[in-house]
């Protein structure tokens, strides 16, 4: 699991901490374990607990008991996996409740200590949009007209609560403040056809399953247990042998109907980040793909793709993308052989979702019943690439809407607070730097991974979010 200490380059916040700015950051991922920091940490759902902060993510240690007196800061609260009886009423009680808690906590803490730089995120506007998208739009294929009657305004109830929380936390701070609200992506509905990257790879050929069959006994004994066992108890069960049964069950459901000797390629079929890798000698513990044809292999895999057509004619791929078209420098090893883009037929969007080790056809459409709750079978509403940012008060002599990359958000961060991007930053400032009082170099990051009995805490969340099936 990917926390804080993954990253080859120093955070934002390390940056103005080590200049001398004070900052606070407030639920971020990719924060654990937290930094130290000239100012404050609570770090974000990648903090091995099931759903809020203790003395293990919270910088200094010493302001824990505070966070904890003041609600903590929730995050992963409910599961998204599995829809039940009244799950979307209790699921925006939630959602509400988490805005409310994270504004009572900042504003507190704001009561009593000055920032040059503060970080918060509130990902209940994630979270809303992926369930509740098909009672608030009627063209949804996925539309529930009855369910529009109770959640059709969930969405706006929750952009409004956050608009407001951000309003209420300004209050505090002061009117001297420049506010940069960001998304790192944004949102539109699902369609009703699902997509199984594996499978399509085992009718190409490039994959092989190891029995032809259409049952997987680990796939069916996880949902009934899931279905059968309490919330609360299957925290324990994840927790068994450290993770480690956790972990081979979650395995032999994604991975081990997999017949790694006779594949050529797999996809990890992420429904937010649809890609394949080769599996590559030399690299994957039982690769078949050598260097040598590496390069031939996946260019004749992103020619069958741009090929594929769903049953109604439609092209399924939009664009195929070599790793090294989207990305650079020295760790490009770490992202997949081909990323894909793809299309989406009326507006809306396929869905990934995991083969478990089963042969069957690469594309299906799901009934109705099945198209309107939960990560299981795809959520109702998708991450789109481009997401949006507002800068206020807006940077002299500009107006309007201008279109800009999500790495220009960092230097903008930095030029706010008065400091000039390092040379190795990508990315340009929205606005220009005022004063520079530092010069910034990288730090190295430090290696902390994660102990087992954290992993497998971490996979119990990331499993109640939907994100392990």
């Amino acid at each position: 699991f990917v926390n804080g200490t993954f990253r080859k380059a120093p955070s934002v916040w390390r940056l103005l901490s080590d200049a001398g700015r004070r900052v606070a950051v407030f639920g971020l991922p990719g924060t654990y374990p937290p930094e130290p920091v000239h100012g404050c940490m609570v770090s974000g759902f990648d903090t091995p607990v099931t759903a809020r902060a203790n003395r293990s993510f919270v910088y200094p240690p010493e302001l824990a008991a505070e966070v904890i007196r003041l609600g903590g800061f929730t995050f992963a609260d409910f599961q998204e996996y599995d829809w039940g009886a009244d799950w979307c009423a209790r699921a925006l009680c939630s959602l509400l409740r988490g805005i409310e808690s994270k504004e009572k906590l900042v504003r507190e803490l704001a009561r009593r200590d000055r920032w040059d730089c503060l970080f918060l995120l509130f990902g209940e506007t994630d979270t809303v949009a992926h369930h509740f998208w098909h009672f608030a739009d009627p063209n949804s294929p996925r539309f529930d007209p009855r369910g529009a009657e109770r959640f059709g305004d969930a969405l706006e109830r929750v952009y409004a609560a956050v608009d407001a929380a951000i309003g209420r936390i300004l209050e505090i701070i002061g009117p001297d403040v420049r506010v940069l609200v960001v998304s790192d992506h944004g949102f539109g509905g699902a369609g009703t056809k699902v997509l199984h990257l594996n499978r399509w790879l085992e009718e190409q050929g490039w994959l092989r399953f190891g029995a032809s069959r259409q049952w997987n006994p680990v796939v069916a004994s996880k949902k009934v247990l899931l279905r059968a066992i309490p919330h609360r108890l299957q925290a324990a069960l994840f927790r068994v042998w450290a993770g480690a049964l956790a972990g081979r069950v979650e395995s032999s459901a994604r991975f081990a109907g997999i017949d790694w000797d006779r594949t050529r390629a797999f996809s990890e079929e992420l429904n937010y980040f649809p890609s394949i890798w080769l599996n590559r000698a030399g690299r994957d513990r039982r690769g078949t793909v050598s260097s040598s044809e590496a390069e031939r292999v996946r260019e004749e895999i992103a020619a069958a793709l741009r090929e594929w057509r769903d049953p109604d004619g439609a092209r399924v791929v939009r664009c195929v993308w070599r790793r090294e078209e989207i990305y650079e420098g020295p760790w490009i090893d770490f992202a997949p052989d081909l990323v894909l883009e793809l299309e989406e037929p009326g507006g809306y969007s396929y869905s990934c979702l995991p083969s478990n080790g089963i042969s069957g056809p690469a594309i299906l459409c799901l009934p109705s019943r099945l198209s309107r709750g939960g990560k299981r079978f795809g959520t109702s509403g998708t991450h789109r690439r481009d997401g949006m940012y507002l800068l206020y008060p807006a940077p002299s002599g500009i107006s309007g809407v201008q279109r800009r990359s999500i790495l220009d958000m960092a230097p903008t961060v930095l030029a706010l607070c008065g400091l000039r991007r390092p040379a190795w930053m990508e990315g340009e400032p929205l606005v220009p730097v005022e004063a520079e009082k530092k010069s910034l170099v990288a730090n190295a990051a430090v290696e902390s991974p994660y102990t087992p009995a954290e992993a497998a805490s971490i996979e119990e969340k990331l499993r109640a979010l939907g994100y392990l099936g």
